[in-house]
Order: C-alpha cells, then sequence, then structure tokens
C-alpha cells in the first residue's frame, strides 16, 4: 500500500462484514481506514528501513512517518490477534501506532490483559458505533502525538551529528554545569576556545542558553 500523510485505521479482521461495516462508519466520520483480512497480510504491509552497516539487514521496521491506530480481531485464523500484538509489542510499533481489540465476551479477559501489557483498549461484540469511533480518534491522537515526539528526536540527533568531537566534550560540560573557565581548565584549552565553541554548539543545536540545551538534551535521556 502506499503511505499517505493522513491519520489511518488499519482494520485488521477475517470477517469480511466486519471490516466492511467498519470502513463505512469511518468513512461517516472522514477517517480514512485500511483493511486487511488476516494479521499476515498486514504484517507484509509494513515499511522496512534501507539496509545499512548497523543493521545489516533490510528487514528491519522502519519508524512509521504518519499517525495511525489498528483495529485488531482477537481471534483468526493463521496468526491470531494476540500473536499479532506480541509482534507488534516486540518491535515498538503498538506504541507508536496504538491497538484496539475488537473482542467476543469470551476473550474480554484476555483483552483485559493485553490492555495492561500496552493495548489501547478493547470492544466486545456487538460494540457502541460512537463510543468505538470516539476511542479511535483518541488512539489517533495519541499516535500523532507520539510520531512528533519521533520527529523532534529525529530532528535533535540529526543536530548533535553536526558537532565536532570538541564541541560534544564542550558541550557536555556546558550540560553538566561549569563555567568557561573550568571547562577550559578540563579540556586544556583557552577560555576563548572554549567561548568559541560554546557558540558553535548553541547554534548548532538552535539554543539561546545553557538552560535550552541542558532541556533538549534531557529530551534524549
Amino acid at each position: 500500500m502506499n503511505f499517505t500523510d493522513a491519520p489511518t485505521v488499519f482494520i485488521v479482521d477475517d470477517d469480511a462484514s466486519v471490516r466492511e461495516g467498519m470502513a463505512w462508519l469511518l468513512r461517516t466520520r472522514r477517517l480514512l481506514s485500511v483493511s486487511f483480512e488476516s494479521a499476515e497480510a498486514f504484517l507484509q504491509m509494513l515499511p522496512t528501513q534501507a539496509p545499512s552497516a548497523a543493521s545489516g539487514s533490510a528487514h528491519a521496521l522502519a519508524h512509521p512517518r504518519q499517525a495511525a491506530c489498528i483495529l485488531l480481531d482477537v481471534r483468526m485464523p493463521g496468526m491470531s490477534g494476540l500473536a499479532l500484538f506480541e509482534r507488534l509489542l516486540a518491535n515498538g510499533l503498538a506504541r507508536a501506532w496504538p491497538v484496539i481489540f475488537l473482542t467476543g465476551h469470551a476473550d474480554v479477559p484476555t483483552a483485559v490483559s493485553s490492555v495492561k501489557r500496552g493495548a489501547f483498549d478493547f470492544c466486545e461484540k456487538p460494540f457502541s458505533d460512537n463510543a468505538l469511533v470516539d476511542r479511535i480518534e483518541q488512539a489517533l491522537a495519541l499516535s500523532q502525538e507520539r510520531l512528533t515526539e519521533h520527529l523532534q528526536q529525529e530532528h535533535l540527533q540529526s543536530r548533535l551529528l553536526e558537532l565536532t568531537d570538541r564541541e560534544r566534550d564542550v558541550m557536555q560540560l556546558v550540560v553538566d554545569g561549569l563555567p568557561n573557565k573550568l571547562i577550559a581548565d578540563q579540556l586544556d584549552i583557552s577560555v576563548r576556545t572554549v567561548e568559541v565553541h560554546r557558540a558553535r554548539v548553541f547554534d548548532k543545536m538552535d539554543v539561546k542558553s545553557a538552560v535550552e540545551l541542558v532541556k533538549l538534551m534531557r529530551a534524549l535521556a
């Protein structure tokens, strides 16, 4: 499938009538959806990152570039919804794309257990249309929030890569709260050199003070 920037609801259910009904319901609330008849089909569409020296493989899961949530049936032929959820937990996708289980009465205890382990919610069949869509919208909002956080982290990491080794040394000591004179003594350089490196760090990290720099670095922790 082609990914878009629009928030998307992924419906994973082996029952065609459920998929069609959910897709219709979501259209009435102007929500985009994509349906899959099995867990295996859903896994096949997941984006993978290009091979790199670090990963050595093209099969590592790429972080999503769009907000989404997953409506997941608990019981399906082949890979069950619970088995898929375990896979999503393992690769981190369950955090980026919150999972809402669609479950029958007999599976409620299992769904509750899954919520405790990281699922966003569960909805027992037959469900209230309005209540379910409300939870879907909340899940999409959470996904968007987490996507924004991830993109901010990526941007921060890219700025860090622009620093030279010496600028990194100076930045760390600034973050540790040392004044320029002590930084100069510790690195065996002049105060003027510290000031130059400090200014370059502030410029590359797009901050105006040591306080802002500390806040940025805490965001990476």
